[in-house]
């Protein structure tokens, strides 16, 4: 099967909220080893500032943090101007965020795979990891 065959695979996105000056250099440094070692492919990364009076506005990447410049330009079309009004209405005032949208690239194999024998997705589903982590801790404590 050649590259030109595979389907995509899964699209997620994830509004990632953040208090004023905090250093997200880690973080860009993490996302960007993701995209190098092909685990996804970022589609839209969009930063948004939320001001104390409510109001929100689009930002540079680099006034998030300059290691996020790196992805400037990061634009599928996928997401637009009511998608962004939607983000930032989830956010609190006084915050920064982005807002990612990334395809899952490690498994473009497996869906195309999975269609080609007929398969058809019935139920997804995401556990976020403040409630895996709880589960785990619980999980712990019962066994100690």
């Amino acid at each position: 099967m050649s590259e030109a065959e595979l389907l995509p695979g899964p699209v997620d996105y994830v509004l990632l909220e953040f208090p004023g000056d905090v250093p997200l250099g880690e973080a860009a440094a993490a996302l960007l080893e993701l995209v190098d070692s092909g685990i996804v492919s970022i589609w839209d990364l969009i930063a948004i500032r939320k001001e104390a009076d409510g109001s929100f506005s689009g930002i540079e990447l680099d006034a998030v943090h300059e290691s996020f410049a790196v992805f400037e330009g990061a634009r599928s079309g996928l997401l637009g101007d009511e998608d962004v009004a939607e983000a930032a209405g989830a956010l609190d005032a006084g915050t920064v965020a982005v807002l990612i949208v990334w395809e899952n690239t490690w498994a473009e194999r497996f869906v195309t795979a999975a269609f080609g024998a007929g398969g058809q997705v019935v139920a997804s589903g995401r556990i976020p990891a403040a409630e895996v982590i709880e589960a785990l801790e619980v999980l712990e404590a019962e066994t100690a």
